[in-house]
């Protein structure tokens, strides 16, 4: 059995992580442990480059805490401005002992209610709990759900950038 070592106690990075590791190696049983650790920026990165530094961060912290794993996860969302509308997406970022993949998940356009409120210095979970009604939605169906009816799911999403992310570790000879 693997051990999977994710840099995060939120159910559905965790749940992500474990179905995209499930899907990319179906042979393989995998244990999951979860940690918390600082991301090294700030709370809702404005940046493609402060989310992706956050995911690898986080990935590289997990594995200093706990170092008997076999692959060490961050996940890091984040938002920027894109052609002058704010969007959301989240980086990936898997270390194993002698490798590293990485990935980006699709963006979406966030609302401008939303967007509003991110600029004024809301997380983008706070700030949709506040225009949609809800409460703790990031470690539920996350914005995207919520604007799509759950058509695509925070986890969904994830999962699907967790795959891309571990191509390194399925195709070992080329990398």
């Amino acid at each position: 059995m693997k051990k999977i070592v994710v840099a995060s106690k939120n159910p559905v990075k965790v749940e992500a992580v474990l179905a995209g590791f499930s899907r990319m190696f179906p042979r393989e049983t995998f244990e999951i442990e979860t940690v918390s650790v600082d991301s090294g920026v700030s709370d809702q990165p404005l940046s493609e480059g402060v989310a992706r530094r956050g995911a690898e961060i986080r990935a590289k912290a997990a594995r200093q805490v706990v170092p008997q794993g076999d692959y060490w996860v961050g996940v890091e969302g984040g938002c920027d401005m894109l052609a002058g509308e704010m969007v959301s997406f989240a980086w990936i970022v898997v270390y194993s002992a002698d490798r590293v993949g990485s990935s980006r998940t699709a963006h979406f356009q966030l609302p401008d209610a939303v967007r509003h409120l991110v600029e004024a210095g809301l997380e983008l979970g706070d700030a949709d709990d506040r225009v949609f009604g809800k409460e703790n939605s990031k470690q539920k169906n996350g914005a995207v759900g919520l604007l799509t009816g759950d058509v695509v799911t925070r986890k969904t999403l994830y999962e699907q950038s967790v795959i891309l992310a571990l191509i390194p570790f399925r195709q070992p000879d080329l990398y």
